[in-house]
């Protein structure tokens, strides 16, 4: 129970700021304000970004009770994740991240926060090639592989059938 509380403590935190704090300010700089009516594009925009938020917590829950541990690179799961959202894509958390932010530029109709949007993707790419990819293969080195070579970084599109990875699966 204590590695569930502690993957949304934070994922709380990372949220808070990536994904509302920091989106908040640059909409407020640039002099974006909450619109006026509701019309079409702020309904796609809405069930974009609730989508990417209800990604975001099958992922840490994914974390917290397979990997038994955390999103945060400091308190990061002591097992491989290859189960729930992680048998279709290696990072679909970042992608849940991605899909929020692009809802709320759909929502709001601002240009800044796509852009916003695309240098986080830029920043996650660079943090996952960089960071997070050489550290999995240290940490579960042939396992890791294996699933490298199944699932993919970034499409939703894998290499071999889905059965091969979640035997007992959490969904």
């Amino acid at each position: 129970m204590l590695v569930i509380a502690r993957a949304i403590g934070y994922a709380a935190l990372f949220i808070g700021l990536v994904l509302i704090y920091l989106p908040g300010r640059l909409l407020s700089w640039s002099g974006v304000v909450r619109p006026a009516a509701v019309g079409a594009q702020q309904v796609i925009g809405a069930v974009i970004g609730t989508a990417g938020a209800a990604l975001t917590v099958w992922c840490v829950l994914a974390f917290a009770v397979v990997g038994r541990g955390t999103p945060a690179p400091f308190d990061p799961p002591r097992r491989l994740v290859v189960r729930g959202p992680y048998r279709f894509v290696r990072n679909p958390m970042y992608l849940a991240a991605a899909l929020a932010l692009g809802g709320a530029a759909l929502v709001y109709g601002s240009w800044w926060l796509l852009a916003y949007t695309g240098l986080f993707l830029l920043a996650t790419h660079l943090f996952v090639v960089g960071y997070e990819e050489p550290a999995l293969r240290r940490t579960f080195g042939g396992e890791y592989a294996t699933y490298c070579g199944r699932v993919r970084r970034w499409l939703p599109i894998t290499r071999q059938p889905h059965h091969q990875l979640d035997v007992g699966d959490m969904d």
